[in-house]
């Protein structure tokens, strides 16, 4: 029987998917968006969030740590009597989509790499400033 906890963590899970899902999308909206010159990626606020939520990835990447996300959603599955996963959102269901283990250092240069995707759209298609 699903428990509160349970409920919480899967919405957390919703939540986290969401947000990979926006970095992800968001890069791919950028890029053809410059292409087919589609006004609405121009948006500075909408390239600033997208550029700091990759920017948040890298650094928990470079740095060891676990997305506080994955960090609550763990916690919220443990108090539900749930098995919770070891490693970073991405990585578990890469590793469950792929049946493929990839080292932590793996995922610090893909994150980095896409990061630096992002910086390069900045440039390549930069946002309205507030005075366009």
């Amino acid at each position: 029987m699903t428990n509160i906890y349970q409920l919480a963590a899967d919405a957390v899970l919703v939540v986290h998917a969401s947000i990979v899902f926006f970095i992800v999308a968001g890069l791919l909206l950028i890029v053809f968006g410059g292409i087919f010159n589609w006004q609405f990626i121009l948006n500075r606020p909408f390239r600033i969030l997208h550029l700091v939520a990759i920017g948040v990835v890298v650094a928990q990447a470079w740095l060891g740590r676990l997305c506080p996300l994955t960090i609550l959603e763990m916690w919220l599955r443990e108090q539900g009597g749930e098995a919770s996963y070891e490693a970073s959102f991405v990585q578990h269901w890469l590793q469950e989509l792929l049946h493929y283990d990839f080292p932590l250092w793996v995922f610090a240069i893909a994150y980095t790499l896409f990061g630096l995707a992002v910086v390069a759209s900045w440039f390549w298609i930069p946002p309205k400033s507030k005075s366009n």
